[in-house]
């Protein structure tokens, strides 16, 4: 049987060998191993913790070794940054312990014969060090972001762009949404409670629970009868932005994994049809899986891509949803891996983002609901997309909307949601209007 740091190291190591991530690695290696609840959120704890800080550890470890990081041998220096982060940043892991962790995994695994007593020697001055350690100047350092992206924060941000770093580097609180069309929010939470899962109300968005201490979600009973889902406020807040109503027809683009969909199904009162798509046939297959579960069966799933025309669908919706492919840099609380892509393959996302919204914005109603979304703080896939699409399309207009809790920019129709401000992933919405006569719903 596997211990939580050696399931630690498999996931880092798969990381940068196969580009894995590691929340989708974990899942399938703790329960291989066979970790209990415990073990399991620690190993989750080590692979987040050291993605979360890994410049920071670096910079720590390569004043402590006489070989150049970059020239050890990857399981060597993951081990090193496990143990670094241990040593610095786990009060209830003992330093030796974690020390003996890593020197016995560099025997089993190095081929230099020497790196396990180099591994030793470097952790333990790190542990004899730690309290007269220097925090770094560089706030991409500090908090281990890449210097480009600190820029393009900083851009935006000005003096709170080390709030935000500060932020992404926090491990927030599963966020569920409770499907009203099963059950009300304080049964379920009696019954989360009952099942051992601390499960809050959240403090500002109704029918929203931040959980903990869950273990697999998917193995309690709630999950099972579709009483809940899991979804961030802000993307749930997209949604309540687009304001479905029932008996409404509804495309949400971009589905997968089919969080707005539901979210979209349940304002509606399974009344009305959300038609959900995807490019994968096996996402086609998970949003079927995840509706039946909810009994959600106004939510019709279907392969297409949103940037190929469906003659059928044009002028045919009184709401679209386009939650469109994006960097994901505001979601980097949950996939601290993110922040390390390489920039230059994303510059091309703003014209991918603009062939979707160009498509699915001619399958809206004159008078219905264009809704632009993304889960990226970035400028040039967010206003500036918007943008130049009203630039090209005079038939569409932003419209106003109101959002529980306080969002700047919801006057004017753009809001983004900030990690340090709300609590929430990073997000940003766009209400857009078709001119023409608006239909009424109740």
């Amino acid at each position: 049987m596997m211990g939580a740091r050696t399931v630690a190291l498999q996931a880092l190591l798969a990381g940068e060998k196969q580009g894995a991530w590691p929340d989708g690695f974990l899942k399938k290696a703790i329960r291989s191993a066979g970790l209990d609840s415990r073990d399991g959120a620690l190993c989750t704890r080590l692979v987040f913790g050291v993605l979360q800080n890994r410049r920071l550890l670096d910079f720590y470890l390569a004043g402590l070794s006489k070989t150049p990081l970059e020239k050890l041998e990857l399981p060597v220096l993951e081990l090193l940054r496990l143990g670094a982060y241990q040593i610095l940043f786990l009060d209830r892991v003992p330093d030796h312990a974690a020390v003996n962790e890593a020197v016995g995994e560099a025997r089993k695994r190095a081929r230099n014969p020497r790196a396990a007593g180099m591994v030793n020697g470097i952790l333990r001055s790190l542990s004899r060090q730690k309290e007269e350690l220097v925090p770094p100047e560089d706030l991409g350092v500090g908090y281990s972001h890449p210097d480009w992206l600190v820029e393009a924060f900083r851009a935006r941000l000005g003096e709170e762009t080390e709030a935000l770093l500060a932020a992404n580097n926090t491990q927030p609180a599963t966020c569920a949404q409770v499907n009203t069309c099963k059950g009300d929010t304080l049964s379920l939470i009696d019954d989360l409670r009952g099942a051992g899962v601390t499960a809050e109300p959240h403090p500002w968005l109704s029918d929203c629970l931040l959980l903990e201490d869950t273990g697999d979600l998917e193995r309690l009973d709630a999950f099972q009868e579709g009483r809940f889902y899991i979804q961030d406020a802000a993307a749930r807040l997209a949604v309540w932005a687009a304001d479905p109503r029932p008996g409404m027809e509804v495309l949400d683009a971009c589905a997968a994994p089919g969080g707005k969909s539901f979210t979209a199904a349940i304002a509606m009162g399974n009344r009305g049809r959300v038609v959900s798509c995807d490019i994968h046939p096996h996402k086609i297959a998970l949003l079927q899986t995840g509706a039946a579960r909810l009994g959600l069966d106004c939510v019709v799933p279907q392969l297409q891509d949103g940037k190929s025309c469906k003659e059928e669908w044009l002028d045919s919706f009184d709401l679209v949803l386009a939650d469109v492919p994006c960097s994901g840099l505001g979601i980097i609380r949950k996939k601290p891996d993110i922040r390390y892509k390489d920039p230059k393959p994303l510059a091309r996302l703003p014209e991918i983002q603009g062939e979707i919204l160009a498509n699915v914005a001619r399958y809206v109603k004159p008078g219905g609901v264009l809704l632009y979304a993304t889960c990226t703080l970035l400028r040039e896939e967010n206003e500036g997309v918007v943008e130049d699409f009203l630039a090209k399309r005079k038939d569409f207009t932003l419209e106003p909307f109101s959002l529980p809790g306080r969002f700047a920019g919801a006057e004017e129709g753009m809001v983004t949601c900030w990690p340090h401000r709300h609590g929430t992933d990073g997000f940003f919405m766009a209400r857009l209007r078709r001119k023409g006569k608006e239909k009424r719903y109740d």
